[in-house]
This record gives C-alpha cells, sequence and structure tokens, in this order.
C-alpha cells in the first residue's frame, strides 16, 4: 500500500494545492490511505492487546468483555483525539489494583460511573493546561507506585494459577496462600506454568527460523499454546466466558458516600494521567530513537493527550468498560513494529472491534488459568530491577520503598501519598544537611562546603571563613548545587573582604557566581560553564592566543623561551586539578559502576581529530555512551587496502563483533584541514605519513568530480565553497567504505546495526543528519522540536 497518510491542517509537512488564477478548484474526492507501515503494527498490537485486555478484566474481577470494550475505545477514541500519535491506550495492569478495589466496594456499575466522572475531571485538567505539572512528581514514587501494583497483581493471580480464589487485599491472599497451596489444583497448576514457559522462552528463540517465529507476539503464542495444549488433553478448567452483548452492564447513577466517590475519582483519574503521561514522554524517546520517524511524528503535546485521554475515559465508562490509560507494552509494540501515524492505533482499535463481535467461540476456548498467568508475569516485570538501581544511584531508594510497601499494604491513593511524604522528607533532610569543613595545606587554607548552602548553614559558613588568616591564600570549594541569596551574600561580603586585605580566594564548583581565581578582574564573563578551556576570550591574560591560523585552525599559546612547556604544562595541570575537585567527585560513582561492569557503549562514533570537534559536548552523551575513533579526515579505509595502519578496521570490527555496538556515525565538520590538503594535493613530491593517509580520501575527491550524480545539500542550500561541498561528500563516501566491511555488512544483513552520517557546522554550532533522498544526501538541521531531550 502506499505510504501516504492523510495530513491535518496544522501539519508543517502538509503541501498547499493551488490552482490557476480564475479556475475553479477541483471537487474531486480525496482518497483515504493507511501506510503498509501502520498496517502491519496495528496487527502486531492487536495480537498482544487481545489476551491482556481479558488478563486484565479477569483480575480486576470485573465482566471479560469490558476488557475489550476499553481495548477498542482506547484505539479508537485516545488514538484519534489524543497528543501522542503512537501511544496506544487501554485497560492497563497499572489501574488493576484501583479498578478491582472500586468493583468490590461500589459494583460494576458505579465503578464505570466513576470511569466516566475521571474522564471529565481528566478533560479539566486538560482545559487548564497542567499536564506538565504531572511530571513534578518524583520518579521514585511513580515506579513504587507501579512495583506495588504489580506486586498486588502477582500475589493475586497466583492464586487462580493455583486453581482458587484470590482475596481482597495482598496480607490476606498472603495469609491464604499456605492453604491454597495445599489444595492446589494440577491443571490449572500444568496450563499456567505452560503459559509461562512459552512466555519466556520465545523472544529466545534462536537462528533465523527464531528471527521469523518471534515476529508473533509472546503473550498470544504463550495463551494460545497453552489453550490448544488443555483442549487435547481434555483438561476440564474455568474457561472464558463471554455473555451475550445484549446482557452487557452500562454504567449507571454512582452509588456510595460522596466523599468515597470523591475519593475514588481522583484516585482512578490521577493513576490514569501520571501512567498516560509517562507513557507520552516515553514514546518521545522512543520516536527520538528511530531514524526517519522524529521528522514525520510530532512530539506528543501532553495537554492534548489528557484531552483525548479523558474522553476515552467518558466513553469507556459509558459503555460498561475498564479505565483507559496509555500502555508501555502495546506502546513499544506499536513502535518498533513500524508505526508512523495514528492510523495503527486507531486501526488496532477496529481489530478489536471484529475480534468481540466475531471470535467470541474462538475467544471461549481460552482456560482462565493462562490468562492469570499471562498477567501475573505483567505484574513481576513492573518491579523493575532498573528502576530500583536507578533510585538507588540517586539516593531516592527509601522515597521508591515507602511508595510500594504503602501501595501493597494499604492502597494506591494511601501509598502515592505516603511516597510523597517521604519525598519531601529527603528533600528538606538533603537541604539541611551540610558539612563545611577548613583546613590547611601547604600553606592554603580549604574551605570545603558539601551539601546545598542556605541561609541554615550561614552561621556554620562565617565561623569557617573566619578560621581563614588575613592576607592567605584561600580556596573555597561548592559541592552542592543550590546556594540561596543569604548564603551568596556572606560568602561575596568575606570575599571582598579578604582579598581587599591582600589575600586571594579561588572558588570552585557549581555556584551562581563566576568562576575564576581571580573573580574580581572577570566579573563580565558570561560563560562559565567553559572557563576551563584554553581557548576561552575570559582566560589569563599571560596564556593569550597567538593567532588562528595555526595548523589544525587551533589557538596556539605564546612559544615558552626555555623551551620547558611551562605555559602549556602549567595549562595542564589546571585543568587536572580541575578535573578532579569538581568533575571528579560528581562522576566517581558512575565510573566506578563502569570500571566493575565494563563498557557497553550503543554507538561507535567516527571522526576528524579537529581539535574543535568536542564528540561528548555536540551528542550531549558522558563515559560509557561512546566508541569513539578519531583520525584526520575521519576517514574509513575500504578493506583490502595495503594502509600499513589497520586501526580504523580494528576499532570497526571491535566495536560490531565485541561490543555489538547498534549505530556506526561518521561525522565530517565545516573547515576540515585534511580536506582542503585533499584539494590542495599536487601529484608528485614526497610521500609523507600525511599524504600516504589521505589517498583514502580520493575516492570522496573522484565522487565530487563526478557530474553524473547530485551534489549533497546541507539544510536545502548549496554547499558554501568546494571544500565545504568535499565534506559533505567525505561522510557518504566513508559510509559506503563502511558497508564493505566484513562485520559491519554482517551486521546490516542482520538488522542488528544502523549507519548514520552526520556533519557538524563548527562557525554555526549546528549539527546535521543525513538523509538519502531520490534527488540525492541531504543533510538536515536537528531542531529540537524533532526530538526528545
Amino acid at each position: 500500500m502506499s505510504a501516504c497518510v492523510p495530513t491535518r491542517a496544522d501539519d508543517p509537512s502538509r503541501t498547499e494545492r493551488t490552482h490557476p488564477p480564475h479556475s475553479p478548484p477541483s471537487h474531486g474526492p480525496r482518497r483515504f490511505r493507511i501506510a503498509g507501515a501502520d498496517v502491519s503494527a496495528s496487527i502486531a498490537v492487536f495480537l498482544i492487546a487481545l489476551p491482556l485486555s481479558l488478563g486484565i478484566a479477569l483480575a480486576t474481577g470485573a465482566p471479560l468483555q469490558a476488557g475489550l470494550v476499553a481495548a477498542a475505545v482506547g484505539g479508537l477514541v485516545a488514538g484519534r483525539l489524543g497528543g501522542s500519535p503512537l501511544q496506544v491506550s487501554g485497560p492497563a495492569a497499572g489501574l488493576t489494583v484501583v479498578t478491582a478495589d472500586l468493583i468490590q466496594r461500589y459494583g460494576w456499575r458505579t465503578t464505570c460511573a466513576i470511569t466516566v466522572l475521571a474522564g471529565l475531571a481528566q478533560l479539566g485538567l486538560g482545559c487548564l493546561r497542567v499536564a506538565r505539572g504531572a511530571l513534578a512528581v518524583s520518579p521514585a514514587i511513580v515506579h513504587g507506585m507501579l512495583a506495588g501494583i504489580g506486586v498486588t497483581i502477582a500475589v493475586a493471580q497466583l492464586h487462580i494459577v493455583l486453581g482458587g480464589t484470590p482475596q481482597s487485599s495482598v496480607p490476606d491472599n498472603l495469609r491464604a496462600l499456605p492453604a491454597q497451596l495445599a489444595d492446589m489444583r494440577l491443571a490449572s497448576v500444568s496450563v499456567s506454568a505452560l503459559t509461562l514457559v512459552l512466555l519466556m522462552l520465545w523472544p529466545r528463540l534462536p537462528g533465523r527460523a527464531g528471527r521469523l517465529l518471534r515476529k508473533v507476539p509472546a503473550a498470544l503464542v504463550a495463551v494460545a499454546g497453552a489453550s490448544v495444549a488443555a483442549a487435547l488433553a481434555g483438561l476440564r478448567l474455568p474457561k472464558v466466558d463471554l455473555p451475550s452483548w445484549s446482557n452487557h452492564a452500562l454504567a449507571g447513577l454512582p452509588e456510595g458516600p460522596v466523599l468515597g466517590i470523591v475519593a475514588a475519582v481522583l484516585t482512578t483519574t490521577l493513576v490514569c494521567s501520571v501512567q498516560s503521561l509517562l507513557g507520552a514522554v516515553a514514546v518521545d524517546k522512543l520516536v527520538a530513537g528511530r531514524p526517519g520517524l522524529s521528522a514525520r511524528v510530532r512530539r506528543s503535546d501532553l495537554d492534548r493527550e489528557l484531552l483525548g485521554q479523558g474522553a476515552a475515559n467518558i466513553v469507556s465508562g459509558s459503555l460498561g468498560g475498564l479505565p483507559i490509560a496509555g500502555v508501555a507494552v502495546r506502546t513499544s509494540a506499536n513502535v518498533h513494529a513500524g508505526a508512523v501515524s495514528r492510523n495503527s492505533t486507531m486501526l488496532h482499535g477496529v481489530l478489536v472491534v471484529i475480534a468481540a463481535l466475531l471470535m467470541v467461540p474462538i475467544l471461549e476456548l481460552i482456560p482462565l488459568a493462562s490468562l492469570a498467568a499471562l498477567v501475573m508475569a505483567v505484574g513481576i516485570q513492573m518491579v523493575s530491577l532498573h528502576h530500583i538501581r536507578t533510585v538507588t544511584r540517586h539516593r531516592e531508594v527509601w522515597v521508591y520503598a515507602v511508595t510500594t510497601l504503602g501501595v501493597v499494604s494499604l492502597g494506591v491513593l494511601e501509598g502515592v501519598a505516603l511516597g510523597i511524604a517521604m519525598a519531601v522528607g529527603v528533600a528538606l533532610h538533603r537541604l539541611t544537611r551540610t558539612r563545611i569543613t577548613h583546613e590547611e595545606t601547604e600553606g592554603v587554607h580549604h574551605v570545603h562546603v558539601r551539601g546545598q548552602l542556605t541561609f541554615l548553614a550561614v552561621p556554620r559558613l562565617s565561623r569557617a571563613l573566619h578560621l581563614v588568616p588575613h592576607g592567605a591564600d584561600t580556596v573555597v570549594e561548592l559541592d552542592g548545587s543550590f546556594m540561596d541569596h543569604a548564603a551568596y551574600e556572606t560568602l561575596q561580603d568575606w570575599q571582598k573582604t579578604h582579598t581587599a586585605q591582600g589575600g586571594t580566594v579561588e572558588i570552585t564548583g557549581r555556584h551562581p557566581g563566576t568562576r575564576s581565581s581571580e573573580p574580581q578582574a572577570f566579573t563580565g564573563c558570561r560563560c562559565r560553564p567553559w572557563t576551563p578551556w584554553r581557548n576561552h576570550q575570559c582566560d589569563r591574560p599571560q596564556y593569550a592566543p597567538a593567532s588562528r591560523n595555526a595548523p589544525g585552525g587551533t589557538d596556539r599559546t605564546a612559544p615558552d623561551p626555555k623551551g620547558t612547556g611551562g605555559a602549556s604544562g602549567h595549562e595542564l595541570a589546571r585543568g587536572i586539578s580541575a578535573f578532579q575537585r569538581n568533575t571528579a567527585p560528581l562522576v566517581r560513582s558512575e565510573l566506578a559502576r563502569l570500571a566493575r561492569e565494563g563498557q557497553r557503549p550503543s554507538q561507535l562514533f567516527l571522526t576528524c581529530a579537529d581539535s574543535r570537534l568536542v564528540t561528548s559536548m555536540i551528542t550531549s552523551s558522558g563515559p560509557g555512551d561512546l566508541f569513539v575513533v578519531r583520525n584526520v579526515g575521519n576517514l574509513v579505509p575500504r578493506p583490502g587496502e595495503e594502509s600499513g595502519d589497520d586501526s580504523v578496521a580494528a576499532a570497526i570490527e571491535y566495536a560490531v563483533d565485541v561490543l555489538q555496538v547498534r549505530s556506526i556515525t561518521v561525522c565530517g565538520h565545516s573547515g576540515c584541514g585534511a580536506m582542503q590538503a585533499l584539494l590542495n594535493s599536487e601529484p608528485g613530491g614526497a610521500r609523507t605519513p600525511l599524504k600516504r593517509w589521505l589517498r583514502h580520501g580520493l575516492p570522496s575527491l573522484e565522487r565530487m568530480a563526478d557530474d553524473s550524480g547530485p551534489w549533497g545539500r546541507l539544510a536545502g542550500r548549496a554547499p558554501e565553497d568546494a571544500v565545504e561541498q568535499l565534506c559533505l561528500t567525505n561522510v557518504v563516501q566513508q559510509l559506503e567504505h563502511l558497508r564493505a566491511h566484513d562485520s559491519v555488512a554482517r551486521a546490516l544483513a542482520k538488522g542488528s546495526l544502523e549507519l548514520h552520517g552526520m556533519y557538524f557546522h563548527v562557525g554555526e554550532a549546528e549539527a546535521y543528519l543525513l538523509t538519502e533522498t531520490d534527488s540525492g544526501s541531504v543533510f538536515d538541521r536537528v531542531r529540537e522540536a524533532d526530538l526528545t531531550a
């Protein structure tokens, strides 16, 4: 099918249709087309959503048809109106505990009414445009809430797996577990065990056949396999029972205490909204990881997403469906299956409707024990070890633990309230826990402040500063990330007094003032984050740059007449000292983890050795993120050539075969000296090492001289000169050289590797990514609107 999708009026990629003057516009019917990628993605999502929707309905105690209603409404209504085009909504595991409690307290019809009221509340919040405020909730609280819900789901479904009936709470389920184990039904246990085995082993099938089979969702295979096995074995088990749609219960007027209904509506609104908004943010990150998709799919509009979720909950509750929220499993499957628009989400809803109407006899063959095992596995996966490691690293494990235990023992709303209280307590503890020490080392007085510097710490700061004698050399090290006005004034007043009495003050660390050993002389510097750069205009006068025309295009300090390298040596020592004082304490724990676990970079970044290219800065990466290879001209020698240097090929082989990187990026840059030398080279002359190396760039020179193909373009414009044209052409040519390497070719054939071209304009501080089109190679500017930070 065609890859055209219908465009909206607010879509910037839409092209205007114009008509000749004085001619009436054409009124021919517009054909609605769905991209083939959306069709295949919708089928993949449907196959996952069908068993999970039935399983979640079973876990809540709602009519099983309610899960299908919510899945269909989530796809059609939330998919059409929501602000996240690729997010798939429906009955979510995170709502299971809340819904089960509501059904037990108020009955099914009142629960549907509560769902409608929660949808109205979401509409109100969306109109107030407060969606971004929901993201202010600590991730530790959100992860703790989901973990608590996961534990509750797993413990409850364990009883169904064993052939029994779950109780109303986790403590009751745990107390009843010994008796249930003593009276378990082997038929239920065997079907559940088969479901779990298929669920775990299916994604791990090896070989080429395994890659093809893995395209079928594991959840569908597990439930279908268990159902077939139970039918062939003749096991008598409780199975899915879908009553006639004519008997389907719809929403009724809410019945119960007003305060209880209000609390239920608030709880449902909170869980639905937070889960959907966090899911929308996660979708943006998934989209950003797919090259070319971010240009077609807009970033999520969170307020619109809240409006779409509200409308879906109103419709679902009115039709007797479960509460709706964004579902991470289905959304991830939608993006990875290649969806390019919201049509995939809506089409999956249509498929659910068809299944609910035409596949009832097939669905009623599914044993309830198989669905319970599937939902139990989902609950266990909600307790993520990755999240636990993350909150531990950020010292928020107590917030996570309190939230989880609160949800398990008391309920979702109570657990979240406890988590918020603990988060506030941790923040206050960090704010007030400030250590200030004073020590003298080799005549230099060091005042070290660890923690946030607020008015509460001003008395201790003043005492430490007054221990410094008049006229002494002093270093004040600030390790906190916050300083209030009272502390700032105290420090500044003491600094002025101390320097006026002949002393020196060096203030280091993160603080609102300038970072300099002589702050009064450089108070006009506004480039504080990069002052360690030796090319910086705020540097000391004795290290002033001599000329920007030096080889390589970088600044050079004045020569040392004694030949001792004094200026550059002092600069190196000063930079190392600044790292040890300021940066090392911040990255030490992360580097220690990398030292224990080894490097696992996701990208090989091959770029030029030019000193102006700071790879970590232009890619916003840190230790362990990039495997970087730098050489003159970002060249990739073609395999088989007698280059006398296999370092690039060895790095490529190591990155692809050993580190198993997922992408390789070749990055060129403006004003490349190697490309300039290649253009100006003349045949003959001495075969210097540089000339021997640059011969690997001759194919780029030949490619540029070939008039049969179009020249590369930079963000829609032609290159400024021949050097820029060669820089762009060289990136394209080196990507071809990459494909000729055996390790790269094998990884590309398996689909485990992607190649990217990149161009960095030094003067504009602008990055461009390569896009291959029918008209040639185009380097498009990377805009923040296209990516998620």
